[in-house]
């Protein structure tokens, strides 16, 4: 099983090497490329790199420093593949919830607007 960031940094690797191909990538890069709620540090990267390569999600020939040749392997390519990411259902779910809750207040505020228009014209009719 990979963890959240393991699998967003896998996904940042695989569109950068997308072609199975070795590529130099930068620790920087992939930290940029990362949603802004899942942004760590340099170090963190770096165990994450070295995590997917123990898994043989991926491929590195060598390192240096923060500069990194590496390809993604088929294994890596299948599990992005085969598995969604959780938070995407968790958004979905909300984005639901919300556009039944504008539903029901848009309902209700029509409803009370023309109630009100009613009683209004009932007494203006009434007084002329």
């Amino acid at each position: 099983m990979i963890d959240t960031k393991s699998k967003l940094v896998l996904k940042i690797l695989a569109n950068e090497c997308s072609d199975g191909n070795y590529k130099i990538v930068e620790v920087s890069d992939i930290i940029m490329s990362l949603p802004r709620h899942f942004r760590m540090d340099s170090e963190a990267v770096k165990h994450i790199l070295t995590h997917l390569e123990r898994q043989d999600f991926i491929s590195i020939k060598y390192d240096d420093d923060d500069v990194y040749c590496l390809a993604v392997l088929p294994f890596g390519f299948e599990v992005l593949e085969n598995d969604k990411p959780k938070y995407i259902k968790k958004e979905k779910s909300k984005e639901k919830k919300l556009n039944i809750s504008t539903i029901i207040l848009s309902f209700f505020s029509a409803l009370f607007g023309t109630t009100l228009g009613i009683i209004i014209c009932y007494f203006l009719l009434k007084i002329f």
